[in-house]
């Protein structure tokens, strides 16, 4: 069991690291880091940033499989842990950006970066669209049927 979950996390992290680094890649523009920091500042944040998507997707992965009690999910109940697994990212990342934005100030949107009730547009789509597509491609991989094998 433990070797199963491992093998299926280890799969759904690096498609959701791969996506999201591409994800963060593109919305650098509508963050005011764009405008003010040197390249290797961009790449530092950019990987910073990446990585955390990461836990976050491997967090999420943990809690939905706790609460749907299967590893297996994304291949025997994939709508239920397509649902879990977006809510868990777009709650963290709405608590996420208004902590960091408003109280931390360790980062600032860009008056390019359109809002909803005061948090960027951008990172709540990230979380309902990169999960979805991890989710398909990791099924089109093959993850969830590669992770019975010993």
């Amino acid at each position: 069991m433990i070797r199963t979950f491992f093998k299926q996390a280890s799969w759904w992290v690096a498609i959701s690291f791969a996506l999201n680094l591409v994800w963060e890649v593109l919305q650098l523009p509508l963050y005011t880091i764009w405008q003010s920091a040197a390249a290797p500042r961009l790449a530092y944040a950019v990987l910073h940033c990446t990585a955390g998507d990461a836990l976050i997707a491997l967090v999420s992965f943990l809690f939905t499989s706790i609460i749907l009690r299967t590893v297996m999910w994304p291949s025997s109940k994939p709508w239920q842990g397509g649902v879990l697994i977006i809510s868990c990212g777009l709650a963290y990342t709405a608590y996420s950006e208004w902590r960091n934005v408003y109280e931390i100030g360790a980062w600032a949107y860009s008056p390019a970066m359109p809002l909803v009730s005061g948090i960027g547009l951008s990172p709540l789509l990230q979380w309902l669209i990169v999960p979805a597509i991890t989710l398909l491609v990791f099924r089109a991989a093959g993850g969830a049927r590669s992770s019975m094998t010993p």
